[in-house]
């Protein structure tokens, strides 16, 4: 099946929603890491999401162009070929965008959505994320209501982080402290500035200690009880059964008793990255230790040109990696549910 379409993406949420379970969003840099997520949803039977970050949207674009758009754009219509041979759906995702980089990264591509569709094509990223855990709560929700509209007009649905995320990723940083942890009253101004729904289909990232990257697990204390308490309250005043679609950030890590909590809370989606990274470059490192008198020419030798193709560690290495994606969608439940 090809790349999902806007109403396919949906469906994709709705069933997650209702079947109690959540997809993998694995964030990708490459086309080799593509076909890893590829192969790891295929090899699950699963549907999934792939997503792009600030500093790989810069990174697939070449060194020398550094134009987040081009990149987004190149691995979009990349995945949109190969997808098309797997018999899975997948959506792509832009992930972490901070206000600086609105103008230069999702404002664009929400607006080649818009020009897409006035000519009856379907979008090329499904939902793109406003970071706003930089700008207090009145102007983050005030910009992701601009962007929410933006997005009904593209048809595509809108990420939004309501509460701080510790840790760093693509420089995006945050103190692991109290900021971690969403409140009820949080939920509240989220549901009056973007409506439950029939303003447009939204995304929220409420956090409950959640971390990214490499971590001490002493140092963070996950409290996934919060989204339950939040989804209850805020549910019973709006008169809505767990109101929030809402996503897990920093999943990396996260033990299998943390993440069916999160779960059973209404989390339909969660960020993977360190691990699959981890997977992807442990493979490879053990290729060039075990074989560097192969892959490097020591002591005036020549080596072996087998051994230094990168197809000869990068086809183990997305076999690695599509196994930890493997793994994710078995511990979200979304395995052998794929979308016939």
């Amino acid at each position: 099946m090809p790349i999902a379409t806007p109403d396919q993406y949906v469906a994709m949420l709705d069933r997650a929603k209702q079947g109690g379970f959540a997809y993998p969003a694995i964030n990708v840099t490459s086309s080799q890491t593509l076909n890893a997520a590829l192969q790891g949803f295929a090899e699950a039977e699963s549907d999934g999401i792939v997503q792009v970050s600030l500093g790989t949207a810069l990174y697939l674009s070449g060194n020398s162009v550094q134009n987040r758009f081009t990149g987004s754009k190149a691995l979009a219509l990349y995945a949109q070929e190969v997808a098309s041979h797997y018999s899975v759906t997948v959506a792509l995702h832009t992930d972490h965008c901070p206000a600086e980089n609105l103008d230069d990264w999702v404002r664009p591509l929400i607006a080649d959505s818009v020009e897409r569709r006035s000519r009856g094509l379907d979008p090329l990223y499904q939902s793109h994320m406003w970071d706003g855990s930089a700008v207090p709560l009145d102007e983050n929700l005030s910009i992701a209501r601009e962007l929410l509209d933006a997005s009904v007009q593209a048809n595509t649905i809108l990420e939004i982080e309501v509460g701080v995320v510790g840790g760093e990723e693509d420089g995006i940083s945050h103190e692991i402290n109290e900021q971690l942890y969403s409140t009820v009253d949080d939920a509240r101004a989220t549901i009056a500035a973007l409506g439950a729904g029939e303003r447009g289909r939204y995304l929220t990232a409420l956090t409950f200690g959640n971390v990214h990257g490499v971590y001490n697990p002493d140092s963070v204390h996950l409290r996934p009880e919060i989204l339950e308490e939040i989804q209850t309250v805020v549910g019973g005043e709006t008169g809505t059964s767990k109101p929030f679609d809402l996503v897990f950030h920093g999943g990396s890590g996260s033990t299998a008793e943390d993440i069916a909590s999160a779960v059973a809370s209404g989390v339909v989606k969660m960020n993977i990255d360190t691990d699959t990274q981890y997977a992807f470059t442990r493979s490879i490192a053990g290729h060039m230790i075990g074989r560097y008198e192969e892959v490097l020419k020591v002591d005036g030798g020549y080596g072996n040109k087998k051994a230094y193709d990168p197809r000869s560690w990068g086809k183990p290495a997305e076999n690695a990696m599509a196994a930890r994606v493997v793994e994710a969608t078995q511990m979200l439940g979304s395995a052998g549910r794929a979308m016939r």
